[in-house]
């Protein structure tokens, strides 16, 4: 198998360096078919001869020749013997004009020759369009681009399809004279002074990898017509040193993941830079380890990692990685692993402050014009503040995140609820940035909260980048938009799927789920027009009341499970897009005295709801009450805990975005302080009085941000307190309480609201263990023990002597006889109690079952050994069970893998390829 692996590479280095070894001057014409045949005839009876093999050793130069002329660089021994004895076997000529003349007589030739576009080497080298092929090989050959009239003939020929790619490469190498031919034979020489200076097994092995081929292809590229070859040995022991350095520096390493670069540019660009958000492995990543990006071609591009948060171990848990890309093609996508490396040594070199980049010429404004009024806010007045968030902190990348009030343009005088935040990301070395803008209406006590309404600009560099006249602003609300500075075109970053989920910071969702393309364009279409602009919904339903099954409950949404799964840029755009209008929900309160998201833990008794003596702190005796509304505060977008999407948790992930964890944070601590404070215990942020559903999806949100949010920051502790106190008092009510039920139901919180005060919704109890498995996976220690207790309701329905397993996922439940009385003491009583005398006759899951299902309700599809309750429906009741049922087989408990066993065989099954939130399956260990 080594042998036919090394006969396939040089199949296909042979062919793509053939390519390049025929790039010569402009002035080249294409040899005419009829003289190739009479080549190729000279070649065949008096060129060479056809019935003795060619030594391999004849081919030594052909060989260097095409390595220099295509990849640009020297050969390396182990190949060039590898490709002699191939070239040999077939006996080919052994001089590239005579190869030349072959190429399009003799198939074997051919084949050595086509196969090379496949490369991976050849593919990132000579991506894109014909005309940047022609450049490129212009540029690898001699060090120059072609003039248009050379480079449009060639490109038309390539067209037309007179000639092929390979055939051009060719035919312009046999073309090469004066300055051309003396670089060729120059940079011929001096690869074979590298080749004899790799003269140990040590540098032998140096030179084996794309990182070691870029070193010499720099050393090559640096070659000119005037060139002294014989001085040029101090340069090749250079370019060695160099090597074997690079790879005694990763040859312990190992592979922690990868993610794929995709452009979104329309040209090839060089020094690319890009930022990303990623997840670790628990133990995967230790604060001792550093991080190298390494290119399929073997590159490897300096990585600059700003540790975020880190697990109990100490290793780490989200990073968010820099780095600049040395180039891409428009349709390239490229692959690169993130590797362990030693951590680098600390950095002392200076680094950008935030006022040196006006100086750079990075300019930003607001500009808001409110009730006749102009107000104003600039980026400059706001890097020079007092106080900045320095959010991203290295050589490769350093971002700031300040703030100013917007002010009237006569007189400066701020607005009393209008702030501009900015999030500048400079790539110092390269004279590029991302500015990213909000505008928030969203100060917790400042006296008459309204909506505001006003016509906006922003200029980036003195240019408009973003217009929009009567813009509502509601209050309690944010928006966002993000722009790039000096020409920057950002990469599309599509993370490994498999990792993420395997990190445990996602839910498992089912690996062999392939996304529905259709659904993804759907996502396209519905995330446009209104909805996408400052104060829309995006994809999320804006009055979140509204009941039904929808695409937006879940762990994650549906459009963000299509794109975790998918990794589809337009999918990618949805999600991220989506999670930046989360800040049109009038949710949003910022404490000015700390500037960040308003905390219980400071105003143990602020409240939204109930009466304003209940928000009287005792101990300061001041009304601790959000202010009343000072004017029109109606908004469409109406925001709840019971049907709340999770927009903001898996793009922070990716991303890295401070909006976006802020964003989690904002609605995570809305979560906490919606109820009256009596009721939620005060600072104690309990959820437990809200409906069932609403309690697991603030849960989810709280132990979310609990597990993402930096370690640094002050709220990392506030969220892991308010998510330990309720956790507490699950586990001390039920957990702990040898008096609770035997179904391992959630009765607070309106939960027995069904049939006068006797029955529970199964499914929207589904909701509440799914989110505690999710917080269990987190790794929230007392999760573990109520997801154990949690899980008996989900495994009873599938398993209980009496309870027939298609109706788990009935819509209520019975549980007692009347609203004071005691529950049942099994889950086949419930079950007698729950379905009609003729279904209590029939056998479970049989024909007879499912025919009186149909009579119940003829519009449900049925068939015998499917699940009541929507079966085929991706939102329906057992698909809500799905994940319970997947986090209880995970947990272990009795009858945990028989009750997964008979769900897994069920009839009629969910396609869950368009909206896949709740396609979780249990983890393998």
């Amino acid at each position: 198998m080594a042998k036919i692996n090394i006969i396939k590479t040089m199949v296909t280095v042979i062919a793509s360096v053939l390519l390049l070894c025929s790039c010569g001057g402009g002035a080249g014409e294409p040899v005419a078919a009829a003289q190739q045949t009479v080549l190729a005839a000279q070649i065949k009876t008096g060129g060479s001869s056809t019935t003795s093999v060619t030594a391999p050793a004849a081919y030594f130069d052909a060989i260097e020749r095409i390595y220099v002329a295509f990849l640009g660089r020297p050969v390396d021994a182990a190949s060039q013997a590898a490709w002699a004895d191939k070239f040999s076997a077939i006996n080919a000529p052994a001089t590239l004009d005579k190869l030349n003349a072959s190429y399009p007589v003799d198939a074997t030739v051919k084949a050595l020759i086509d196969g090379f576009s496949t490369s991976d080497e050849a593919l990132s080298l000579y991506a894109g369009t014909d005309k940047e092929y022609i450049a490129a090989i212009y540029q690898s050959l001699f060090g120059r681009a072609p003039d248009s009239t050379t480079s449009s003939k060639w490109v038309g020929q390539l067209a037309d399809h007179t000639v092929s790619r390979p055939m051009a490469a060719m035919l312009i190498m046999s073309g090469a004279k004066g300055r051309d031919l003396n670089i060729v034979n120059n940079k011929v020489t001096i690869a074979n002074a590298f080749l004899a200076s790799l003269n140990t097994a040590q540098r032998q092995a140096a030179y084996s990898s794309g990182t070691a081929f870029a070193t010499a292809r720099s050393l090559l590229a640096g070659v000119t017509a005037s060139t002294l070859t014989t001085a040029y040995q101090v340069q090749i022991d250079a370019a060695i040193l160099s090597m074997t350095a690079m790879a005694a520096a990763v040859t312990n390493s190992n592979i922690v993941t990868d993610i794929r670069l995709q452009s979104t540019a329309s040209i090839s660009q060089t020094n690319v830079p890009f930022t990303f958000g990623q997840v670790f492995v628990q133990g995967g990543l230790l604060a001792t380890d550093g991080l190298t990006g390494k290119l399929a071609n073997g590159t490897l591009v300096p990585l600059q990692m700003d540790v975020k948060a880190t697990h109990a171990d100490g290793s780490i848990r989200h990073a968010i990685i820099s780095a600049v890309l040395p180039a891409i093609s428009p349709t390239a996508i490229l692959t690169m692993q993130l590797i362990k490396t030693a951590l680098p040594a600390a950095t002392t070199s200076v680094l950008p402050s935030a006022t040196s980049l006006a100086g750079a010429g990075l300019t930003s404004s607001v500009n808001l014009t409110l009730g006749g009024v102009a107000y104003t806010a600039s980026l400059s007045e706001a890097l020079a503040g007092a106080t900045s968030i320095k959010w991203l902190q290295g050589n490769i990348a350093n971002e700031w995140i300040v703030a100013t009030p917007l002010k009237t343009v006569s007189g400066g005088v701020a607005h009393p609820h209008l702030m501009a935040r900015f999030a500048v990301r400079s790539y110092s070395a390269l004279n590029k940035a991302r500015v990213d803008v909000t505008i928030e209406n969203n100060w917790a006590f400042e006296a008459n909260p309204q909506n505001v309404t006003y016509d906006v600009s922003i200029l980036l560099a003195g240019q408009s980048v973003y217009t929009k006249r009567a813009l509502v602003h509601y209050h309690q609300a944010r928006w966002r938009q993000v722009f790039w500075w000096g020409q920057a075109q950002p990469l599309h970053i599509r993370h490994n799927t498999n990792y993420l989920i395997a990190s445990k910071a996602v839910p498992n969702y089912d690996p062999t789920l392939v996304a529905n393309p259709q659904a993804i364009t759907a996502l396209k279409s519905a995330f446009s027009g209104a909805t996408s602009e400052p104060m829309g919904n995006g994809l999320a339903v804006p009055y979140m009341p509204s009941t039904g099954g929808r695409s937006d409950i879940g762990l994650l949404p549906g459009w963000a499970t299509l794109y975790l799964l998918s990794m589809d840029i337009d999918s990618k755009r949805a999600t991220l897009g989506t999670a930046d209008l989360a800040g049109s929900w009038s949710i949003h309160y910022r404490d000015k005295l700390t500037d960040r998201p308003v905390s219980l833990l400071n105003y143990p008794y602020m409240t939204i709801l109930g009466r304003s003596s209940d928000a009287i702190n005792p101990t300061t005796h001041l009304s601790e009450a959000f202010p009343v509304c000072g004017g029109d505060c109606t908004s469409p977008n109406v925001a709840d805990s019971p049907h709340q999407p999770g927009f903001a948790y898996l793009p922070y992930l990716v991303s890295g975005d401070y909006y976006y964890l802020e964003e989690l944070q904002f609605w995570a601590m809305w979560n906490v302080f919606e109820d009256n404070p009596y009721y939620r215990g005060f600072a104690a942020g309990l959820v437990t009085p809200d409906q069932v559903r609403g309690q697991a999806w603030s849960l989810r949100t709280l132990a979310e941000a609990a597990y993402i949010t930096p370690d640094s920051d002050a709220l990392k502790g506030t969220m892991g307190t308010f998510l330990q106190n309720n956790l507490n008092w699950y586990n001390q009510n039920y957990t702990n309480n040898a008096d609770a039920n035997v179904f391992g139901v959630v009765l607070n919180g309106y939960s027995l609201v069904y049939n006068n005060g006797t029955g529970l919704a199964p499914w929207m109890d589904d909701f509440f263990t799914s989110a505690i498995g999710h917080a269990a996976e987190l790794g929230f220690t007392s999760a573990k023990p109520l997801l154990a207790w949690k899980s008996k309701f989900a495994v009873g329905r599938m398993t209980a002597p009496g309870f027939c397993w298609i109706q788990a996922t009935m819509y209520t439940m019975q549980v007692q006889d009347t609203s004071a009385g005691p529950l049942y003491a099994s889950f086949g009583r419930a079950y007698q109690a729950s379905v009609s005398p003729a279904m209590l006759a029939a056998p479970c899951a049989s024909v007879e079952m499912a025919n009186l299902l149909l009579l119940e309700d003829p519009n449900t599809p049925m068939v015998a050994g499917a699940m009541v309750g929507y079966p085929d429906s991706s939102a329906g009741y057992p698909a809500n069970l799905q994940p319970a049922l997947a986090y209880a087989t995970d947990s272990k408990i009795t009858g945990s893998a028989l009750a997964w066993q008979t769900f897994n065989n069920r009839k009629l099954k969910p396609d869950y390829s368009s909206s896949p939130q709740f396609a979780i399956v249990p983890r393998a260990n």
